[in-house]
C-alpha cells in the first residue's frame, strides 16, 4: 500500500478535533502567534495527523512539525515514544523541532526565531 493516506486519517478525526478544542495553555499561547499566517505568512495547522501520530503544529509548505513538551515527556517511557515518533516523522521527509513548555512562555522571541530559522529559504 504505497499510496496509503498519510495525513489526517479518518480514524483519528475525532481525537484531533478533541485535542484542537482542548489545547494546553502552552499550545494556545504559541497558536496565538502562529495562526492566521502571522509568522512569515506561513500557514500552520494545529493537531495535525501524520500517520497514526497527531502533532501539535504543522506547516505544510515547509514540511515542518513543531512539538511542545511538558513534564509528561520527562520519563523514560515517554522519551522512548517521542524518539519513535520523531524517527517516523523524519523518515517521511519532515523536519521536527521540539520546545519545552517553559521555553515557549519564557523565551517566545527565540522560539519564534528558531521556527523561522527552520523555514526553507530556497522557496
Amino acid at each position: 500500500m504505497a499510496n496509503q493516506k498519510l495525513h489526517n486519517k479518518k480514524e483519528f478525526q475525532e481525537r484531533r478535533k478533541q485535542l484542537r478544542k482542548n489545547l494546553t495553555p502552552t499550545e494556545a499561547f504559541l497558536w496565538s502567534k502562529l495562526k492566521s499566517r502571522q509568522l512569515n505568512n506561513k500557514r500552520f495547522t494545529k493537531q495535525h495527523g501524520i500517520g497514526s501520530y497527531i502533532v501539535d503544529f504543522y506547516c505544510a509548505s515547509e514540511k515542518l512539525v513543531i512539538e511542545l513538551d511538558g513534564d509528561v515527556h520527562n520519563n523514560p517511557i515517554a522519551q522512548e515514544y517521542d524518539k519513535k515518533r520523531t524517527l517516523f516523522i523524519e523518515n517521511k521527509g519532515y523536519k521536527l523541532i521540539r520546545f519545552e513548555n517553559k521555553m515557549v512562555f519564557d523565551h517566545l522571541p527565540s522560539v519564534l526565531k528558531e521556527i523561522q530559522d527552520n523555514f526553507n529559504t530556497t522557496q
